[in-house]
């Protein structure tokens, strides 16, 4: 695996566009911290997906299941603004039509875009400013090949994470990506918008990055004790909270494989969040094969590099994010300028 490391010791990859015919835009909206991104995949994708989150907000899910007809997709849409923000998804669309790309019926095509949401209405003072057509045709235009912008960013310009004990205790989540390649040539690629119930943990120290904090609002509660502690933690209100992703892989895959992508990638999503796939987070991953790998790839490893990958986006998530008044930011915690939860403002 070719990976080398920046100064604070993350890996460095080509992130999720690593994977040749994988493109991403973002687009921040000014209003209020929110914001969509969307995956294109050129002239179509083979595509799954595995939902495990007990409050997901998704769009065409079902027609990624393995025996639906249409298995092939040319967008993926991750966007802020809870289930108004799944309007980004027109933008798309048209964006793609004026193109001529999608699914061809007859002489006409029909481009083919699934999506998934995250909440955060409650970030910023102006909860009627959220993604809408317009957020997803300009992250569509400005979507390339390059390494994807992360932290603030498209659809984590709103995430927050550590919200078991409310939102007084939270902190500023966001949009990562990661990847990792083979000698063979197989390129695995992950992107993750972080905006969980729990805590951010890092699998390769066991410790807690970002997440909920003591009630002086300086240190880290540690959510794998607080849920010990109580029966009840005080968790924020249900289908505020949910990490959504994409994996990509330049393997050929069916579509039930690319469906088990999915399911092994969640695996990456689990050791990176505690706790993951509560009844109040909507985790959904997505998972693409472009197939422009020529040789043969075994699923078992493409899989575990996938839940790697998801693992690592996550942890980078939310250590390139900025604090944004009342949820500060990991390098806040870190220079001890994090405000008294009492005097943050909303």
């Amino acid at each position: 695996m070719r990976l080398t490391s920046d100064r604070q010791g993350q890996s460095r990859s080509g992130g999720l566009t690593a994977v040749k015919g994988i493109a991403v835009g973002h687009h921040t909206l000014g209003e209020r911290p929110t914001g969509c991104t969307v995956v294109l995949t050129g002239d179509g994708a083979v595509a799954g997906v595995d939902v495990r989150g007990g409050a997901p907000g998704t769009v065409e899910t079902d027609l990624l299941d393995p025996v639906a007809t249409v298995q092939r997709v040319h967008a993926i849409v991750l966007t802020g603004g809870s289930a108004f923000g799944l309007a980004a998804r027109d933008g798309v669309m048209r964006y793609l039509d004026e193109r001529g790309v999608g699914h061809r019926v007859g002489g006409l095509h029909v481009p083919i875009v699934a999506g998934a949401v995250i909440y955060d209405l409650f970030v910023g003072d102006r909860p009627e400013v959220r993604p809408g057509s317009d957020c997803g045709y300009r992250a569509a235009a400005t979507a390339s090949g390059a390494m994807p912008a992360e932290g603030n960013v498209g659809a984590g310009a709103g995430a927050t994470v550590g919200k078991i004990r409310g939102l007084g205790c939270a902190m500023k989540g966001g949009a990562g990506t990661a990847s990792a390649s083979l000698s063979s040539g197989v390129t695995v690629g992950a992107l993750a918008v972080v905006n969980a119930l729990g805590d951010v943990v890092d699998p390769a120290t066991g410790r807690v990055v970002a997440g909920v904090r003591t009630p002086d609002g300086r240190s880290l509660a540690d959510a794998r004790v607080l849920v010990r502690e109580s029966p009840e933690p005080g968790e924020s209100e249900g289908g505020a909270n949910t990490t959504i992703g994409v994996v990509a892989t330049n393997a050929a895959l069916t579509p039930a494989e690319t469906t088990k992508l999915a399911q092994m990638a969640q695996d990456g999503l689990a050791r990176a969040i505690y706790p993951s796939h509560t009844p109040r987070d909507g985790d959904t991953v997505f998972s693409l094969a472009t197939g422009t790998f020529g040789g043969e790839a075994s699923l078992a490893v493409v899989g575990a590099l996938a839940a790697d990958v998801m693992a690592e986006a996550i942890v980078r998530g939310v250590k390139a994010t900025a604090g944004v008044p009342g949820y500060p930011a990991v390098s806040d915690l870190a220079d001890g300028r994090c405000p008294d939860p009492a005097g943050e403002s909303r």
